[in-house]
């Protein structure tokens, strides 16, 4: 269920979605309130799991993270066992950035990284391919990236 918020809590969460490394007096001075009251509400928006953690963006490619991939998996068996099997297996796979479960022809969609195509052919034959359950994987490379945002829209 949503957690209602005012117009203070969504500047501060635009603010800090931006940069998380402000100071409460920067971010308060950016969102128009005094400091303690912008300090409480930050203290409130963590407390209730709205900001899950601050953490510092990287650029995939400046650290050697060329490749970007996208794969589309699907499992042999639908049991709720097979669905957690895999799940659980996948968390364990540093390259994978992202796995959703899905409706449709597929059950799951990855975004992976590596450090170039050679590297995600080893991950791919070496470690996705062997995971528990697969029956299945398409991956599509992207080429560029238009658009890259963690901002949500409040």
């Amino acid at each position: 269920m949503p957690i209602d918020l005012d117009k203070w809590d969504r500047r501060i969460l635009m603010i800090l979605q931006q940069d998380a490394s402000l100071s409460t007096a920067a971010v308060a001075e950016a969102v128009g309130l005094s400091t303690s009251p912008c300090w409480r509400r930050i203290d409130r928006l963590e407390r209730e799991g709205i900001i899950k953690r601050r953490v510092a963006l990287v650029d995939r490619a400046k650290v050697g993270l060329k490749a970007q991939v996208f794969a589309q998996v699907k499992l042999n068996a639908h049991g709720r066992a097979n669905l957690d099997e895999f799940s659980a297996a996948i968390r364990d796979v540093p390259e994978v950035l992202e796995c959703h479960v899905l409706m449709g022809s597929v059950d799951f969609m990855l975004r992976i990284v590596a450090a170039d195509i050679e590297s995600y052919e080893r991950l791919f034959f070496e470690r996705l391919s062997q995971l528990p359950g697969v029956q299945e994987i398409n991956s599509t490379v992207a080429l560029s990236e238009i658009k890259h945002t963690t901002a949500l829209p409040v």
